[in-house]
């Protein structure tokens, strides 16, 4: 049998890869996978692929802090490598938790997201990957900004309608006057 280059041997790992969702977040109501899940998950490839997986960290700003997560899969040789990296900050302002509970939740979150980076995990369907844990409300008509011609964010509008894009969504972001109305709808 051929032996396989590490970059094969990853390809066939992301293939065949899948990590339960087994944590449970009471307050959003979802359920998500941790890097504890992804790398338990991982365990049977180390021996069917002779490889192995390591996760490092390393604060690379300090104001803010920031933290760099790396995870790597190395060939069971020693020599090869391949490595991904996710950078997250440390929010100092979470409410109800200490200062290493912070920096644990940040580095939860990098490790999660190297690996998934590593693993070509898609958590867009994953309810941690979009829930605004109650931070963000529905955006009303008076926290909407007016958006006006000769602004960046119309050039930005008028280029979003050519490429076929509606008023309707630029009308649930901006406060449109009328004028501005009839200009956008020029580019239609």
């Amino acid at each position: 049998m051929k032996q396989l280059l590490l970059h094969e041997k990853l390809s066939k790992i992301q293939f065949e890869f899948k990590a339960n969702k087994s944590k449970f977040n009471s307050f959003g109501k979802y359920n998500f996978r941790s890097a504890e899940d992804i790398l338990e998950a991982l365990k049977p490839y180390n021996e069917k692929y002779g490889v192995s997986f390591t996760i490092t960290e390393k604060l690379i700003c300090f104001d803010p802090p920031v933290l760099k997560s790396t995870a790597k899969i190395i060939d069971n040789n020693g020599i090869n490598e391949i490595k991904a990296i996710a950078i997250v900050g440390v929010d100092l302002n979470q409410k109800g938790m200490q200062v290493p509970q912070q920096y644990g939740s940040a580095s939860s979150y990098g490790k999660k997201y190297a690996l998934g980076n590593l693993l070509l995990i898609d958590d867009t369907q994953d309810a941690d990957a979009t829930n605004t844990h109650g931070k963000a409300a529905a955006q009303t008509e008076d926290d909407k900004k007016w958006l006006n011609v000769n602004t960046p964010e119309f050039t930005k509008a008028i280029e979003y309608l050519k490429s076929g894009g509606t008023i309707e969504v630029i009308e649930k972001k901006y406060k449109l006057a009328a004028k501005t109305k009839q200009e956008l709808l020029k580019v239609k």
